[in-house]
């Protein structure tokens, strides 16, 4: 049974300089980790998710960050470094990659081992989306070296919380 594979918001708002919530330096240090990640288990025959950001232009979420990765902008584009590794995008507009998608139908057809969480924010749509995943009885990977916030403080606390409240397993790509 293979794995599912999440990269979650690798896109453009969130990992090209110049954007409302580009995350940094940070950011653009896991890609080359998150190419390794996606070429070893595409290999292996994992299935591959795009969780994307993708939201309306007045979207609830503009009041507490500033607007972003507003649906069929370049913002919401995968990020091209990733381009080349076929995945199902999944446009979201919240945190969780669950919520009000078309994931969970996806994977009750995949079946998989467990599911391998990668990308940006660390502490917000990674973490949720990890949630949700523990929620519907998922085990867990994350995989340290392909993940990044742009607050150090919360990625670290979002770690730790990934692995003591929903049973994560902590991994490097090593």
């Amino acid at each position: 049974m293979a794995n599912a594979v999440f990269v979650v918001d690798m896109i453009r708002g969130f990992c090209e300089d110049g954007h409302a919530l580009y995350c940094g330096r940070a950011a653009r240090d896991i890609i080359p980790n998150i190419r390794r990640l996606l070429k070893r288990e595409i290999a292996a025959g994992s299935t591959i998710f795009y969780l994307n950001d993708s939201h309306d232009a007045d979207d609830a979420e503009f009041k507490l960050f500033p607007q972003h990765c507003v649906a069929g902008s370049d913002e919401a584009g995968i990020i091209p470094e990733l381009s080349e590794y076929p995945g199902d995008v999944i446009p979201k507009t919240r945190y969780s990659g669950f919520w009000k998608t078309d994931l969970d139908s996806k994977l009750a057809k995949l079946k998989p081992e467990k599911i391998v969480i990668c990308g940006v924010c660390t502490d917000i749509c990674v973490m949720f989306t990890a949630a949700d995943a523990m929620y519907r009885g998922y085990d867990i990977e994350i995989p340290l070296d392909c993940v990044a916030s742009f607050d150090k403080d919360a990625h670290q606390f979002a770690l730790k919380h990934m692995q003591k409240i929903f049973g994560a397993k902590l991994t490097t790509l090593e």
